[in-house]
């Protein structure tokens, strides 16, 4: 289905929710985040992340992502970071030693939830882990989509951070992927390489707390997959892929909204006319529950074939994603194995949502256990 309707900053767009043509668009080299004239492109919202495009033609565009491509893959390699699983698990056991000291209840959002993926993000990257509470600070007001002057003020924190830890790291190179980056990059790149290493940073760690904590309420509200989990750890990486395409249960699921992409050239699917310079909404979300797909959508119900599309598709897919998938499948293979019972120290629904980030989440997760 392809509708029109209206963005959160007030503007026209395509929304597409059918899984079929979600993906297809996914794949399709003619959408992306370039615009031929970005001061008067239609928005999604008034913040910087998802706000108003960059200046691109379609080939300046897909040249430009290629390149992206080709200096990430070698880090991001499944082979890669394969290698990182040992390095994840011990960092989630400590995580949970470090858990069960506490009282209860406890914070699993702050105890557990932001840290591991920060740990594993600043390492790969090559960020100093003290500085963790700085970019914490600036990542969340990037993330903010109410507060215009937040979100810009957060992203010229941030990129400013990573300009000077490029710098840094020309004089004192590591064993990283910033250092590689600047290595890879032609002369007078920094600026590209600071804006890239600032995505990888807040991508790294912001959609993985969400979907950690995602998961601990699912599998709370659904105590029958808790147990099946606990009778079988091997199957964590099916239950992570239910929580990667499941919507969050404290807050709805829109169904006029999904990821902006622009129209670089006139497209034509089913049936419909997109003109060169419109918005088109991917509904990944909505997308992610077509009961044509999943059966039973609304279930939380590890499945035999998930094919979601949370990560992407195509030659855009989420050079992170083998590594978010490491690091829940370790956290909650290892929930399972430690703990007889754990879950939310209050009800689901007494829980805050994040409403006004971009990548949702809670601000607390008050967790009870007991140990196995």
């Amino acid at each position: 289905m392809i509708k029109r309707v209206t963005t959160p900053a007030g503007d026209p767009a395509w929304l597409v929710t059918d899984y079929d043509l979600v993906k297809t668009l996914l794949a399709d080299r003619r959408l992306g985040r370039g615009h031929a004239d970005p001061d008067n492109a239609p928005k999604f919202t008034d913040a910087v992340l998802l706000g108003k495009p960059h200046q691109a033609t379609e080939e300046e565009e897909n040249e430009r992502h290629a390149w992206m491509r080709r200096m990430l893959t070698p880090s991001f390699s499944a082979r890669n970071m394969e290698a990182l699983r040992p390095r994840v698990r011990h960092l989630v056991d400590g995580l949970l030693d470090d858990l069960v000291r506490q009282p209860q209840p406890a914070d699993f959002h702050e105890a557990v939830s932001f840290k591991l993926p920060v740990v594993v993000i600043c390492e790969l990257l090559g960020v100093p882990y003290e500085d963790r509470e700085k970019f914490r600070r600036w990542s969340e007001a990037v993330g903010t989509l109410n507060d215009p002057r937040k979100s810009q003020e957060g992203a010229a924190g941030l990129w400013a951070y990573m300009g000077e830890l490029v710098e840094r790291k020309k004089k004192e190179p590591g064993d990283d992927v910033i250092t590689r980056l600047i290595e890879a990059a032609p002369p007078g790149q920094d600026e590209t390489v600071a804006s890239l290493s600032a995505g990888l940073l807040f991508a790294g760690h912001e959609t993985t707390v969400a979907a950690i904590d995602r998961g601990v309420m699912l599998l709370s509200l659904n105590p029958g997959q808790w147990d099946a989990l606990r009778a079988d750890p091997g199957t964590a990486g099916d239950v992570v892929e239910e929580i990667l395409r499941h919507p969050s249960p404290i807050s709805a699921p829109s169904e006029d909204s999904g990821m902006p992409r622009y129209a670089m050239a006139d497209i034509d699917i089913d049936g419909v006319h997109i003109p060169c310079g419109d918005l088109v909404l991917l509904g990944i979300g909505q997308a992610n529950r077509d009961e044509t797909r999943f059966p039973d959508p609304s279930a939380f119900v590890p499945r035999e074939s998930n094919p979601h599309l949370s990560f992407g598709h195509g030659p855009r897919f989420c050079i992170g994603a083998p590594l978010a998938r490491i690091e829940l499948t370790e956290l909650f293979t290892a929930l399972a194995t430690r703990f007889e019972t754990f879950g939310p120290a209050v009800d689901v629904a007494q829980l805050t949502p994040r409403a006004e980030r971009l990548v949702g989440g809670v601000a607390e997760l008050p967790v009870r256990w007991t140990v196995a």
